[in-house]
């Protein structure tokens, strides 16, 4: 970065860097000088440095929109990225095809040495004009690259310089030129205490890891009205079944078959009144067995 002297430095620097690297195929004296075309050729060989144009860097131009505070303060020093367009030509005698050859130097030397060195700046900046510039101690260097014009561009240029006839000439691009504000801003306050807190991921109030997707929101629950009437009681259980009527012991076997019939009874609905019936049959039988001893007993007595 460098004060506004730097553009003035740059032009200069670019004639000493032509007039430098003329010899050996150039073997005469030409003068290098830093004004426009002239409106009246000369006749001696003579190379014109001619700065047309100021444009602002596209790809550095927004680089520091931010420079100041809320409060007016200035966070940061303020540059302007430029690019210099220089337009060269060259004249001497025709019949010797001087200005093509000083024209072919050039080309060659801007090629070969595409970057502006800093001994040139500095001997640049060595003029009464030019003292001040701080261009040599800036860290971005200076680049010339060629600019490709038409028919149409070149009459346009052309057309802009009045009653200047044309000449043999080349167009170069220099870039990047940095100018510096004249404000600094204040020092940053130094650290007084210095915290460092350390805290796992899912601690409270650490943040989130990196790549982690947030959990899904769950929806809240929609809450039911409550029915308008309470279900009926379920029916009582069926009532049991009727106990089974105890069979009254028999002298034979018949007993205990009856009492397997009434045990069947108990569990059928239509075996009770079939035990009933062979119940009684049973206890008659059984009355009649009775009898028929006693009957027995008395023919004997």
């Amino acid at each position: 970065m460098s004060n506004a002297l730097a553009v003035a430095t740059v032009t200069q620097a670019l004639a000493l860097l032509i007039e430098h690297n003329l010899h050996p195929e150039i073997d005469m004296a030409v003068s290098v000088e830093t004004r426009k075309p002239p409106s009246d050729p000369p006749t001696d060989p003579t190379i014109t440095v001619f700065l047309y144009q100021v444009t602002h860097n596209p790809s550095m131009r927004n680089n520091d929109l931010v420079t100041r505070a809320s409060d007016g303060t200035l966070l940061k020093r303020p540059a302007a990225a430029i690019d210099l367009h220089f337009l060269i030509s060259a004249y001497g005698e025709e019949t010797e095809l001087v200005g093509q050859r000083l024209i072919g130097s050039v080309v060659r030397t801007l090629h070969e040495i595409p970057v502006l060195p800093k001994e040139l700046i500095e001997e640049a900046a060595q003029r009464p004009y030019l003292e001040g510039s701080d261009l040599a101690e800036s860290l971005q260097k200076v680049r010339f690259t060629p600019t490709q014009m038409d028919i149409d561009e070149t009459s346009k240029l052309w057309g802009m310089l009045n009653n200047t006839p044309y000449t043999l000439s080349a167009v170069y691009q220099a870039a990047l030129v940095l100018l510096d504000g004249h404000q600094k801003p204040l020092p940053a306050k130094p650290v007084e205490r210095p915290e460092v807190t350390v805290l796992p991921f899912g601690a409270k109030g650490a943040p989130e890891p990196p790549g982690v997707p947030e959990p899904p929101t769950q929806p809240e629950p929609v809450q039911e009205a409550p029915p308008a009437a309470t279900k009926a009681a379920k029916p009582a259980k069926a009532a049991a079944a009727p106990p089974v009527p105890e069979a009254k012991p028999a002298a034979g076997g018949g007993t205990r078959a009856v009492a397997k019939k009434a045990a069947a009874g108990g569990k059928s609905g239509s075996a009770p009144t079939r035990s009933r019936s062979r119940t009684r049959k049973t206890a008659g039988g059984a009355a009649a067995a009775d009898r028929r001893p006693s009957d027995a007993d008395g023919k004997e007595s």
